[in-house]
């Protein structure tokens, strides 16, 4: 087995804000042409599709290479962080508009996703394909989430908050129990990031994780508040 080197990703460096960058341009392009891809056509639901099994074939060829270098492993490589699992849930959003997981992609996969691209956990380099699918995946959930909300008229309400809430505190405790048995830390539920993130600013282990979950709640009301269907207010709460 070759010898692996451990180097760090160097936040904001150069090949940091390019990433930022084309989230952010992505993010503006999307806006710009929503009404555009709002108006049917016949090819939309291929369009969809196509680009729900880009992210799935990405996230299967990462694993691949794992493998192939000999590197993967029960503790590091398995799919249960919040942006691997917002993924998986985004590819069937798109597939089957399954408004049901809407919220939880909304709150939870694009908060997770979006502080994966500003703080990466990765210790890769731009052009190693490791690089590049970890902001592929990422800045895809971030679309995923503006795409339904923007092009398809779906809306994040404030029960679909407290759902989604409830679903992270369901998981936790699996992931946790996961994590001792095989010695892992998904969800950074043992130890914080390599590279920084939030959760420096939260506290020590493990009272970060209570203070995040409090954090978390108040971005997903801010958010709440700026993307609600104000037209309706009253619908927000069904």
């Amino acid at each position: 087995m070759k010898e692996n080197t451990i180097t760090t990703f160097d936040l904001f460096s150069l090949e940091h804000l390019i990433a930022i960058a084309v989230l952010f341009f992505c993010v503006l392009l999307l806006y710009i042409l929503r009404n555009v891809l709002a108006r049917p056509f016949h090819h939309t639901l291929l369009f969809e599709r196509l680009f729900a099994l880009s992210l799935l074939v990405m996230e299967i060829s990462y694993h691949v290479i794992l493998i192939r270098d000999g590197i993967w492993t029960f503790s590091e490589s398995l799919p249960l962080h919040l942006c691997s699992l917002s993924l998986f849930c985004s590819c069937f959003l798109l597939w089957t508009g399954c408004k049901r997981l809407y919220d939880f992609i909304f709150f939870a996969g694009m908060g997770g996703a979006l502080q994966a691209v500003l703080t990466p956990s990765i210790i890769v380099h731009f052009p190693d394909f490791k690089f590049i699918q970890f902001f592929f995946v990422h800045i895809g959930i971030i679309l995923t989430a503006f795409y339904i909300l923007w092009v398809k008229g779906y809306r994040p309400t404030f029960k679909g908050i407290i759902q989604t809430m409830l679903v992270l505190n369901i998981i936790f405790p699996i992931i946790f129990i996961l994590n001792i048995l095989i010695q892992g830390n998904y969800m950074f539920l043992r130890a914080k990031p390599i590279n920084g993130s939030l959760l420096d600013f939260l506290g020590p282990y493990p009272w970060y994780i209570i203070s995040l979950e409090i954090v978390a709640f108040i971005i997903f009301v801010l958010v709440w508040l700026i993307f609600r269907k104000w037209k309706t207010p009253q619908n927000d709460l069904v």
